[in-house]
């Protein structure tokens, strides 16, 4: 018997005999970026270390998101009051969007006054999604993170893999705190659940000149607070909208391309969400949700 399965013979008995209900079964998406190097390395379940509390969890399975396993959805959401001068910036997103692989189905949502616009589900024509891209003409601000959990809770796929890509400033009108955000905290919660990975890149409306700093501040807290949270990354320089998005898409690119499914047991609790830490034994910068949905046992 390898030491791994004695650990996962130890880990059970124990939770047997200390009277906690069973161990669940659970997975997380983790990214592995910024490599520094031509071939990235691949990692095996030796490099990882699972943690809830102060547990190590049994790591069952590590399969590398590649191949077969490849499957990807991906939406573009973007944020029609996110206007200002967005036309080379489309034209990378487009370029983007092509640039994706043949087992990256894309789709395209819109937030327009308000509510959550479809106008495209995920779909391996990427031409569809290009064709259904078009420039944010301005408009009433909304919430953007409200639009975001109503995309997850209408999403049908079934794919291993679920990310959005969000174009917005992040600002949430009609929150009473900036810094504190019911609507944010639910988003991230529904993201954990269903699995899903946001990547932001903010971009802010033609008049952010005249927009109260701190509220600019907040939304690009708010996006990066959302992106960690759900094991993904959130990109701006200031105020200003940034000069190209084309580096920070091909950051974007390098995430999706080096992602692994982690399969572990750990200690199902009230709540269906726990706080999981995935930490990495070599240099690497991994990226992984604070929180995982660990199913209650039967």
């Amino acid at each position: 018997m390898t030491l791994r399965k004695l650990a996962f013979v130890a880990f059970t008995c124990c939770l047997t005999c200390s009277g906690e209900a069973p161990a669940s079964r659970a997975r997380v998406v983790v990214t592995s970026g910024h490599s520094y190097s031509p071939q990235p390395p691949v990692l095996t379940k030796d490099d990882l270390t699972v943690t809830q509390g102060s547990e190590t969890l049994p790591i069952t399975n590590l399969i590398p998101m590649r191949g077969e396993r490849a499957r990807l959805e991906l939406f573009l959401l973007v944020d029609n009051c996110s206007n200002c001068e967005p036309g080379p910036k489309f034209q990378e997103l487009r370029r983007f969007i092509g640039s994706q692989p043949s087992t990256t189905a894309v789709g395209v949502a819109y937030i327009r006054d308000g509510k959550l616009a479809v106008l495209e589900s995920p779909t391996p024509d990427h031409q569809l999604a290009i064709r259904a891209l078009s420039l944010p003409e301005g408009g009433k601000p909304s919430n953007p993170f409200s639009a975001f959990k109503e995309l997850i809770e209408g999403w049908r796929g079934k794919a291993s893999r679920r990310v959005v890509l969000m174009i917005s400033n992040g600002i949430a009108p009609g929150e009473a705190s900036e810094s504190e955000s019911a609507s944010v905290e639910s988003a991230i919660a529904a993201a954990q659940r269903a699995e899903v990975t946001l990547y932001a890149i903010y971009h802010p409306s033609a008049d952010y000149q005249n927009t109260n700093y701190s509220r600019i501040d907040s939304g690009q807290v708010q996006l990066s607070h959302v992106a960690a949270e759900t094991g993904g990354e959130a990109y701006f320089l200031g105020p200003a909208p940034l000069p190209s998005l084309a580096p920070f898409l091909a950051d974007i690119s390098e995430h999706l391309a080096n992602q692994y499914l982690v399969e572990f047991l750990a200690q199902p609790g009230e709540e269906d969400l726990q706080a999981i830490s995935i930490k990495c034994q070599r240099d690497l910068d991994l990226r992984a949700p604070y929180k995982v949905l660990v199913p209650k046992t039967k």
